[in-house]
């Protein structure tokens, strides 16, 4: 499972996308969430506004596991 970190006290599942190099460019957020089975916590979600928090556990199909830490 790799460790994404982030600055700040949440991240939208958007840009956390980005930031786990799952797509390149936010814009493709929308269209990578209605193809691809994304977990959070072990809920499926396709939301990209969804915020994220230190300790979430975010599964990408095709692309691994990732846990969100907070610096």
């Amino acid at each position: 499972m790799k460790s994404i970190t982030i600055k700040t006290e949440y991240i939208a599942l958007g840009q956390f996308l980005k930031l786990s190099d799952c797509i390149d460019s936010g814009g493709q957020a929308k269209f990578f969430l209605q193809e691809t089975k994304v977990i959070v916590n072990g809920e499926p979600d396709n939301r990209r506004g969804r915020k994220l928090y230190d300790g979430d556990i975010v599964e990408v199909d095709g692309f691994g596991g990732f846990k969100v830490q907070r610096t």
